[in-house]
């Protein structure tokens, strides 16, 4: 069950030549490979890309129409491992996953098919989560393409030219017989609009035809000899062919302006907020048209010498707009200037940020450097009265007043695009609210227990993974020393295995355990005799990626085999002490078992599975299935868990335990209890948590379930008229005696 379901948007993949296509850019995507003629894509979901997977999967009937093979594969390098199918036949075929967490994984992968080349068009789709927002290593993809000869594509972020990205990417691999990798930023996989489709295009020859007629070409496998003559055939033949099908298609496209001695080279995946920050700055119109010329790099690598040379050439001054680190493209860009003899001033991190995302504001703050140094008269004059607007067209702004900043306007002093000063101002009333467990998730008691563990036995040395439990390392929980990568939770404790007096814990999720948790972390304690402890948090979907069935999934899926158990996988590979808790809400029951896998006598790997299905693709699933009950006139019983103020000390070990975010606290309403009680507010799930680690950590009475019954029967309505009159009664009696007895 993935995030959500695009089984509606999905039928406009049928549209044919010349239907207008209205969507977002995933959706864009997938149909420029199905105009493409592909025959086969695989992958491995992670944002900003995982919605592509779950498009191909809503897409499974219009795939098999077509004779397109389509698969999940297990880890990003046995995506990259499928591309193998192109290397001696003639089919299209793309991979996709998020970078560089998984190019880093696939890298072995894509260095042997960059190395051996490939016969059919062979497409990397990349999501580029770098930035602010990013969950990952701030790190570029490309250092990858540099390094492994692979030709890397950065589209400007509209529908129309990531389309027509997919196709060329295709068409460049196969005139070059290199893979290609198409990078789409997050903004660009988000993106919506419109474009003009065609066709779609059954496989030109499909992997049928292959496996009837197999090729065999020695040349093409990575062993000596032939390894020395790639590298030879990388430089001679594919770069020359991969540069003359980028010039002779104008992949890179250059737009004219009037500043004839300045020009502006930048990516094409920044081309949407250089144009913002050109307008901020009156420089570009409200369609787009820069008064300085652009060169647009929808390639960029390998760059295109005799492009850059051209727009260079007689121009005063060039900006550069590359994001991240270290700066590839500038530097290679100095290198063909020198070379060329060509003196034009090329200014890029020296104006603009060395690292980090290039938002609207860093890109309009490094042009205006780069403008003040250079033709500073450009500069638009911020401090106009309305009746001087007239000299400020006279400075050169008169052919752009459709920019905001040449209206005529009162006089308001610029206010730099800021959030330093308003977060500080916030952070003195707001709270800080950490990224943490979703309502009523699976996980949260299971670091609930663990606080509880090391409270009686100590500080443990705790290794992270990839994955929702990675919130524990934040508070309330506060656990967890490091973090190597997804399924590498296990891996990352094998130094620790040594005598001591207290043993390492490992943590890693059911995702991460199939992604390669199994061979890297199992395998490998196994082998080497690890006396530490593992927990596997089996929460039924690869649940952070946004909750694709995986190997151990309890669903039934039609095109997927589900329903194999994590226990069969880690006995298989020989692990000993390992016990299974089917409900991860036992708050006292996990604790108790990690307290005796920690203290045991046993040797070797203690695994502790822990299995309770992730919260919020429960309620995807059951919410439908509820209210189409309730509307069918059924009796439908809801739980909810409520706090009784009366009963409740402020002791709050279940708020500092829990980190619910339907747990919070409220004025006690008595004025001889001055600390706020706990109360349960209108987001809570009824998972019990928040009572289950109250009565872990010390008793707690306050905390009570309440049924909501839906349609209920006679019998429901006889049950609640009677308890009313009896705690009626009951508050009657006690309202007496305290009048009786008050002072």
């Amino acid at each position: 069950m993935a995030e959500r379901s695009f089984k509606k948007e999905v039928q406009q993949l049928r549209i044919g030549a010349g239907e207008e296509f209205r969507g977002e850019g995933i959706l864009a995507v997938t149909k420029g490979l199905l105009q493409s003629g592909v025959g086969y894509v695989g992958g491995y979901q992670g944002s900003p890309i995982s919605h592509l997977m779950d498009v191909l999967a809503d897409a499974q009937d219009i795939l098999e129409e077509l004779g397109v093979h389509f698969e999940t594969s297990a880890s990003e390098a046995t995506a990259a491992a499928t591309l193998a199918a192109s290397v001696n036949y003639p089919i299209r075929g793309a991979v996709t996953w998020k970078s560089t967490v998984g190019t880093n994984v696939a890298s072995d992968a894509l260095a042997n098919l960059a190395s051996g080349g490939v016969t059919g068009g062979a497409l990397v789709i990349v999501g580029e989560d770098y930035g602010e927002g990013s969950s990952i290593m701030q790190e570029r993809t490309h250092a990858f393409a540099m390094k492994s000869q692979l030709w890397l594509l950065d589209p400007r972020p509209n529908l129309d030219s990531m389309v027509n990205f997919v196709e060329h990417g295709f068409q460049l691999s196969e005139a070059s017989n290199t893979p290609v990798i198409l990078q789409l930023r997050i903004r660009g996989c988000h993106v919506h609009g419109r474009f003009i489709a065609k066709d779609n295009q059954r496989p030109k020859f499909t992997l049928a035809e292959a496996l009837a007629n197999p090729k065999r070409d020695l040349s093409r496998i990575v062993l000596p000899p032939a390894a020395y003559v790639h590298e030879h055939e990388k430089i001679k033949q594919r770069w020359p062919a991969a540069v003359k099908f980028i010039k002779d298609n104008k992949l890179n496209e250059h737009f004219d302006g009037d500043v004839e001695d300045l020009g502006i080279i930048l990516q094409g995946g920044l081309y949407n907020g250089v144009i913002r920050a050109l307008q901020l700055l009156g420089l570009a119109d409200n369609f787009g048209n820069s008064r300085i010329p652009l060169y647009v790099m929808n390639v960029t690598y390998p760059m295109i010498d005799d492009e850059v040379t051209e727009f260079c050439k007689d121009k005063k001054a060039v900006l550069l707009f590359e994001e991240g680190q270290p700066n590839y493209i500038e530097q290679g860009m100095n290198m063909i200037l020198r070379h060329a003899g060509i003196d034009t001033i090329l200014s890029g991190k020296d104006v603009l940020q060395l690292a980090g995302e290039y938002t609207t504001a860093v890109m309009r703050d490094g042009l205006q450097k780069f403008l003040a140094a250079q033709r500073p008269e450009l500069l638009p004059v911020i401090d106009v009265e309305p009746t001087q607007a007239p000299a400020a067209a006279a400075n050169g702004n008169a052919a752009m007043e459709v920019a905001e900043v040449t209206r005529p306007k009162p006089v308001i002093k610029e206010q730099p695009i800021s959030f330093q000063r308003m977060s500080k101002d916030m952070a003195e009333i707001v709270p800080l609210r950490p990224a943490g467990f979703c309502t009523g998730c699976p996980e949260r008691p299971i670091f609930a227990a663990l606080s509880l563990t090391q409270e009686k036995l100590g500080e443990h040395h705790i290794a992270c993974d990839i994955g929702c439990h990675l919130f524990s390392i934040l508070p309330p929980f506060n656990l967890g020393s490091t973090t190597m990568g997804y399924g590498l939770g296990t891996a990352s404790t094998a130094a620790f295995n040594v005598k001591s007096s207290k043993r390492s814990i490992s943590m890693m999720g059911d995702g991460g355990f199939w992604h390669n948790g199994l061979s890297s972390g199992i395998g490998n304690a196994v082998f080497n005799k690890y006396d530490g402890v593992i927990i596997l948090i089996d929460n039924y979907y690869s649940a952070a990626t946004g909750g694709q069935d995986i190997l151990s999934s309890r669903a039934e899926n039609p095109n997927r085999a589900t329903n194999n158990p994590i226990i069969e996988a880690v006995k298989g590979v020989g692990v000993k002490w390992v016990k299974v808790i089917e409900r991860t809400y036992d708050v006292a029951r996990v604790r108790d078992t990690l307290e005796e896998a920690l203290t045991t006598e046993v040797t070797g790997p203690k695994v502790l599975i822990l299995q309770s299905e992730c919260m919020l693709n429960k309620q995807r699933r059951i919410k439908p299935q509820f209210n189409k009950a309730v509307k069918e006139g059924k009796r439908m019983v809801k739980e909810r868990f409520g706090v009784d103020s009366d009963v409740c000390t402020g002791d709050h070990a279940c708020i500092r335990l829990s980190g619910c975010p339907s747990l919070t606290i409220k004025d006690s309403g008595d004025p001889l209890k001055e600390d706020p009680v706990a109360y349960i507010d209108n987001s809570c799930v009824g998972c019990g948590n928040c009572g289950e680690v109250s009565h872990a950590a010390v008793l707690c009475p306050s905390f009570y379930r309440a049924d909501i019954v839906h349609n209920p029967t006679q019998w429901d309505l006889f049950k609640a008229k009677v308890r009313q009159r009896v705690i009626g009664f009951l508050q009657a009696r006690r309202n007496q005696r305290l009048a009786q007895y008050s002072l």
